[in-house]
């Protein structure tokens, strides 16, 4: 029978659940009724089921408080026929996106669980409430007329990045009972994800933000006059500082808070400089820094024409609200250096610059950066700097490196604590000399939570001493690994760099992405210096097409041990690694540019291991990928080798040749005799 002629039992689903709540005596709300006004005002504010501007009613809501006192609102969605309590993907997870990384509208509004797991991404989003239970229910009526149901309870949390994880099976709602709700937080609290789902939610989620940026980037483009690429990064920069807040100290700006009002020193721009100040504040950063940061962000945000009201609303809070309601689920569920690393390439490329075919600043992919990190052999315990930072990318693959060796070996929650503030404050710094640039460089490392003590806005050339910017500012960094992607148009194609920093080093390791040409003649003077006081241990080919739709030049990484002076017989390892198993497009309309089509995690792996411990780590790569060479120190010129063909024939080819002639000369043979035989015959 076609569904349409089959009458649905929400009604009765309803009653049936709804009885439940009030006979285990539960504060239970009503589809139109108020829970409290921040949660109403979130399903208020984030999309509707259908893709509207809003207006979110789950069927029933409630708000219950666990024995530590923490809250948990619940959300439930009823619907009335057989198959409609969920729609999952291959994974088994929720499926609320489109293969386009869209809210899917259709599972969204048919189904039970994807409603209210709908329903608690906007509490997540909009509220300071970071664990949510969606509960799904849904039933019909059998052959004998008895109403059959099925529930389906799921955990959203910041801890599983909105994706929501089921609980457990249950067949009515008693697990809400005060009796029984400890229990179930018991349950909810020891669900955990493995890593393999980790980073395959991580990947999900930084498409959805390439998606979500594109589309804020063209919709402010289009439709908000008058404001220039900085601008779009600045206000994106500006929202995210005043809505991050900080616990008991600086409360998120709201939406609300925006009151559009022409009074001098009240106006849209105003408040949300008085909350970035705030914000800063207690950030402790040098007062230098923080002048920087509220001066160039204030250019943007207090100007006429931004904070003038049209129709009651100002530009800058339509914008806010666009940036707010497009990007705070990300911030939200706490960044990790996949969605930042996504936010800020993406952000870096709205600015007018980067579309210059002549601009040579390309920001380094965050599976590149994560390699350089690893070969300059980056642990809990280094000192990492970087002398051309821009959104701080390397600088952030190297922290995440350093909190999982942290975490990995420090088994006091208290000892693990002071080590990873003291990584975050004390063992990373970074140069920037772009302005623009170096304010992604700090919102990025603020959002990481917070390396941005010494990212400074320098040129590291002329203007960098060697110390700490901020904090023991007449002391040394300590620096024993250098990670760089330098301008390619600066000298020696970004030797000068290296040169520079390796310079200011004792000990430890380096690694750079660089243009191959520095290695084969275009650096050869700054090569030469570096090999006086330093030995290079690697030479990595990388794929052509690495960076494409930005550039298409051909790099190589080198990597050095620092403070070793280079040796006529040192071995180098030299590694082709043009196929690194990634497939990659350019398409802008495409879901996915990046495809791992062939083991790349792993080649990636192989290759920080042949850097380290040589050919026995062959796995993936070819025998002809690999060769352990020399170079002259002397030379500066022949640092790009690739392991020799060999000529010279074998006895085996020369009889090869041999018979391959005479079978050939045996074959003529026989067909002058074939044609000489049928000329007598005629």
């Amino acid at each position: 029978m076609a569904k349409k002629n089959i009458q649905s039992v929400e009604p009765n689903i309803a009653d049936l659940a709804n009885g439940w709540l009030k006979s285990y005596k539960l504060d239970y709300k009503l589809e139109q009724e108020s829970l409290n006004e921040e949660i109403d005002k979130a399903l208020e504010d984030y999309f509707s089921k259908n893709g509207g501007a809003g207006g979110n009613r789950p069927d029933a809501k409630l708000l219950l408080q666990d024995k530590l006192l923490n809250w948990y609102p619940i959300l439930i969605e009823y619907k009335g026929y057989k198959d409609r309590l969920e729609k999952l993907d291959a994974q088994g997870q929720v499926e609320n996106k489109t293969a386009k990384n869209e809210p899917n509208f259709k599972h969204i509004n048919s189904y039970a669980v994807n409603g209210a797991v709908h329903y608690a991404n906007a509490i997540l989003h909009h509220t300071s409430y970071t664990d949510i239970i969606a509960i799904g229910m849904t039933g019909y009526k059998d052959e004998f007329g008895a109403l059959q149901h099925q529930i389906g309870v799921y955990y959203v949390s910041k801890s599983n990045f909105g994706i929501g994880q089921k609980v457990g099976e249950y067949s009515d709602f008693s697990f809400l009972a005060p009796a029984n709700f400890e229990k179930f937080i018991e349950k909810v609290n020891a669900l955990s994800l493995a890593q393999e789902e980790i980073d395959r939610i991580k990947e999900q989620r930084e498409k959805e933000i390439t998606t979500s940026l594109t589309k804020l980037n063209n919709e402010i483009y289009q439709h908000e006059k008058g404001l220039g690429e900085n601008d779009r990064v600045y206000l994106v920069a500006a929202s995210i500082i005043a809505t991050l807040g900080i616990p008991n100290k600086v409360s998120p700006l709201e939406k609300s808070d925006l009151k559009s009002s022409t009074e001098q020193g009240n106006t849209d721009g105003d408040i949300i400089v008085r909350k970035i100040r705030a914000f800063l504040n207690e950030k402790h950063l040098p007062d230098e820094k923080k002048q920087l940061i509220i001066r160039t962000l204030e250019n943007t945000l207090t100007t006429d024409n931004i904070n003038r009201p049209e129709k009651g609303e100002s530009q800058l809070k339509r914008v806010f609200i666009k940036i707010v309601d497009t990007l705070g689920i990300y911030y939200k569920i706490g960044l990790t250096t996949d969605f930042t690393g996504k936010l800020f390439n993406e952000m870096y490329s709205w600015l007018g610059f980067t579309q210059d075919k002549l601009n040579d600043v390309v920001l380094t992919p965050s599976y590149v950066a994560t390699l350089l990190v690893r070969l300059a052999r980056v642990t809990k315990d280094s000192y990492v700097w970087d002398f051309a930072t821009g959104s701080a990318g390397l600088l952030v693959a190297a922290m995440n490196e350093m909190l999982v060796d942290a975490k990995n070996s420090i088994h006091s929650p208290e000892e693990l604590a002071a080590k990873e503030a003291g990584i975050k404050a004390n063992q990373l710094l970074g140069l920037e000399l772009l302005p623009s640039i170096y304010m992604l460089a700090v919102l990025n490392m603020i959002l990481m939570g917070d390396g941005s003590s010494n990212i400074l806005n320098k040129d590291s050339l002329k203007d960098f001493d060697g110390n700490y910017g901020f904090g023991a500012v007449n002391a040394k960094f300590p620096a024993d690994a250098f990670v760089l992607n330098p301008p390619y148009s600066a000298n020696g194609n970004g030797m000068n760099f290296v040169e520079k920093a390796l310079g200011m080093m004792n000990k430890g390791y380096a690694a750079i992405i660089i243009q191959s040409s520095a290695g084969s003649g275009k650096a050869k003077e700054y090569n030469k210096r570096i090999l006086e006081k330093n030995t290079l241990l690697a030479s990595i080919k990388m794929p052509i097409d690495l960076f494409i739709g930005k550039s298409s030049v051909q790099t190589n990484v080198y990597v050095f041990r620092v403070g070793e002076a280079h040796t006529k017989d040192d071995i180098v390892k030299f590694i082709d690694f043009s196929y690194d198993g990634y497939t990659r497009t350019n398409r802008k309309k495409a879901s996915c540019n990046l495809r791992d089509t062939d083991h790349a995690k792993e080649r990636y792996e192989e290759v920080v291991n042949l850097v380290r411990f040589g050919k026995k780590k062959l796995k993936y790569l070819a025998d002809t990928d690999y060769y352990e060479g020399t170079i002259d120190p002397n030379n500066g010129a022949d640092w790009n080798q690739s392991a020799p063909i060999d000529t010279k024939p074998t006895l085996q080819d020369f009889k090869k040749t041999v018979a391959d002639y005479l079978a050939w000369e045996v074959s003529n043979l026989l067909k002058r005799q074939k044609v000489e035989e049928g000329g007598l015959g005629k």
